[in-house]
């Protein structure tokens, strides 16, 4: 993978690339990255989306200009307003629909708990596993609960790092360190290994998404795991694919003119 332009773009912010992490967002403006013009700004160093009723018309993605395959990403985070964003991944452009939309693994920044960084597909397979849940996803499609852990809850209009550790077919999302959801994925035919990296705008109730901090740092790549029903864990059932339950209402509604709070 290319990064040369990246390290260029952040060569004066040595404390961002510790441990192998890069920056992708130079903290300027949204160079290396793509979006719909009008609804993508940098204020105060803070990358600003603003969503309002009937802009965007379906939920638009700012898109960063690379691609990934095994990596850890961590995104410091808040949402502002009656709805919610996400971090996608190992992603794919569906220019039919518009430039800016996306198809792919989501880490669902969301204010209703169950879907707090949850595993999801955005406009593909749907929910995975809610936060508090690890999943296994078998050549079938089939959807089987192996654990359960306490679900990680959070107040969406404050900082929170989002985390996602991609390694083969197995993904793990985190909150503020957390552990939210294991997700692996068996569908050979509809999962993906490699993709592209992108922050969600929602279409609908007007919001506010702000990203102060986007780190990568790319792994050695992970074998795909194969699916063995024996190997299954005790305990572990076949679930239906789980409900959404809407944002909306959840968080309080944004001013018509929110500020950005500075860091």
């Amino acid at each position: 993978m290319k990064f040369f332009f990246v390290l260029l773009l952040t060569g004066s912010l040595p404390a961002l690339a510790q441990d192998g992490f890069i920056s992708l967002f130079n903290g300027r403006d949204l160079t290396g990255w793509d979006g719909e013009p009008g609804l993508w700004q940098v204020e105060h160093g803070v990358i600003v989306g603003t969503s309002e009723p009937g802009r965007p018309k379906t939920n638009s993605f700012l898109i960063w200009q690379g691609t990934v395959r095994d990596f850890e990403l961590r995104a410091t985070v808040r949402v502002v307003g009656d709805n919610n964003s996400g971090l996608q991944y190992r992603s794919r452009r569906l220019p039919e629909i518009t430039p800016w939309t996306i198809l792919g693994y989501q880490c669902d920044i969301h204010p209703v708990e169950v879907h707090t960084a949850m595993t999801y597909e955005e406009r593909g397979r749907g929910i995975f596993g809610y936060n508090g849940s690890d999943v296994i996803m078998d050549p079938s499609g089939q959807r089987w609960l192996v654990g359960e852990r306490p679900r990680v809850a959070v107040d969406l209009a404050q900082w929170n790092e989002f985390t996602v550790i991609a390694r083969g077919n197995r993904l793990e999302h985190k909150v503020n360190g957390r552990t939210t959801s294991v997700f692996i994925d068996h569908d050979e035919r509809n999962r993906a290994l490699a993709g592209l990296i992108a922050i969600q705008l929602h279409a609908g109730n007007a919001h506010r998404v702000y990203v102060k901090q986007i780190l990568l740092k790319t792994l050695a790549d992970s074998p795909v795991q194969p699916f063995d029903a024996a190997a299954l864990p005790p305990g572990a059932k076949k679930i239906d694919k789980p409900k959404v339950v809407g944002a909306q209402g959840k968080n309080p509604p944004a001013k018509k003119s929110p500020g950005t709070d500075k860091k």
